[in-house]
């Protein structure tokens, strides 16, 4: 007796964890980054987005199939799998490095807002904050993740920018398809920064964990124990999801960076500390509609990242220590789970009282970051390539090839930033 297939679903409705990790990668820290880049200098590291979309599509699509196909998060793997010690450096570094983050992303929402709407900055911190916990925690999976894939539209605020501004649409298509090697040192720092905010360890746990919730959510089997024809299906629905999601990424980055050098940098403003100060600085030059909408996209996409830095941290933990976990499960089902997520929102929140320096902040968040992504794409890889967890479906050779090659990029990366 064949199995029953699952009903043919719309077009749209494949896209799902790969739209929103790819989205929530362009977090208001990214934000601040590709403004950065774009102020300094101009069109001429553009290209890096439009050549690194490849890297990062490899190494999504790769951590999407070890959850879809074993029906277990990344940490989960490794507990199973690999050395203990491993497993507590990874998640302990994923935990300092989110929670980082959280508190950066939510200093720049409050700045953003405080910009739109004058008022006590922290208080927009704690609400923001909150809110994100409260929708985490109330809502079911289902309409959680219909949520954030609506949220994603908010990152069209930013290819409207590029409508409103005043574009030489030959310089940026130069800057962008034609690469420019510079190797004076802050072309080297901006490089690390581009990748290390591009390719964050953050969006493999939550990609990996959201496919397995969405198993869960249709009723469906890991990968590994479905029939063939099922598995293909699923395979090809998540090259397609990560894809879409990967490439909305980079093209909204690529107009941040856009936006922001036909503004700031041809205008000479070459520094930029903070994404609120990018929306602000554009004011009296793009005219207040590129402003509000640079000021919204900064909320928007903040709203959308802090569920996804303390999600990602809350599936990390609580499969290090096989604690219950998931966002379809009730918050009695899985206090611990949800406990994570609320201490480290709780976290960042807390760390915007103490007077650090936001880009500081951000900075230590990329070390964080930048160090941890190489070894841990390097067990990703060894997983993916494993028959003994992936059964039949070990990832093929032309994503193997990929993914290696990501991880090469994020090694030489890494070596950079320490060097230097």
């Amino acid at each position: 007796m064949t199995a029953p297939r699952e009903p043919r679903r719309p077009w749209y409705a494949v896209l799902g964890p790969g739209l929103v990790t790819g989205a929530a990668d362009d977090d208001p820290s990214g934000v601040g980054t590709y403004s950065q880049v774009g102020a300094q200098f101009g069109y001429g590291l553009a290209w890096t987005l439009f050549f690194g979309f490849p890297l990062l599509a490899s190494i999504q699509a790769v951590c999407a199939q070890i959850g879809a196909v074993t029906g277990k998060g990344i940490a989960q793997n490794l507990r199973q799998h690999y050395p203990p010690a491993l497993l507590r450096a990874v998640v302990g570094l994923l935990l300092i490095a989110n929670v980082i983050n959280i508190g950066a992303d939510l200093g720049a929402m409050a700045a953003s807002l405080a910009l739109l709407l004058p008022g006590p900055a922290m208080a927009y911190v704690a609400g923001f904050g909150l809110l994100s916990v409260a929708l985490e925690i109330r809502l079911s999976y289902a309409r959680y993740a219909g949520v954030l894939k609506w949220a994603t539209l908010s990152l069209f605020a930013y290819v409207a920018v590029v409508f409103v501004a005043d574009v030489p649409i030959t310089e940026a298509l130069r800057g962008t398809l034609v690469p420019a090697f510079h190797f004076g040192q802050a072309e080297a720092m901006a490089l690390v920064a581009i990748f290390g905010t591009t390719i964050s360890p953050y969006l493999f746990f939550w990609q990996a964990g959201q496919e397995v919730e969405e198993q869960h959510r249709r009723h469906v089997k890991p990968l590994m124990v479905s029939p063939r024809r099922t598995a293909g299906t699923e395979l090809a629905r998540i090259r397609t999801d990560t894809l879409v999601g990967m490439g909305f990424s980079h093209l909204v980055a690529l107009f941040i960076v856009v936006a922001t050098a036909a503004t700031l940098h041809a205008h000479g403003i070459t520094r930029i500390d903070s994404a609120a100060q990018a929306a602000g600085a554009l004011r009296p030059i793009a005219g207040d509609l590129a402003f509000a909408l640079f000021a919204v996209g900064i909320i928007g996409t903040g709203l959308l990242a802090v569920p996804v830095l303390a999600g990602s941290a809350a599936y990390a933990v609580s499969e290090a220590f096989g604690w219950v976990e998931g966002l379809d499960r009730r918050p009695r089902e899985a206090k611990a789970f949800y406990a994570v997520i609320a201490l480290a929102t709780l976290g960042g929140i807390a760390l915007n009282l103490l007077a650090i320096d936001p880009m500081q902040a951000l900075y230590w968040s990329a070390v964080v970051n930048g160090l941890l992504a190489p070894p841990l794409m390097v067990v990703t890889m060894l997983i993916a390539r494993n028959p003994r967890v992936m059964h039949r479906l070990t990832i093929t050779p032309g994503l193997a090839f990929g993914g290696w090659l990501s991880t090469a990029v994020m090694g030489v990366v890494a070596l950079v930033f320490l060097l230097s």
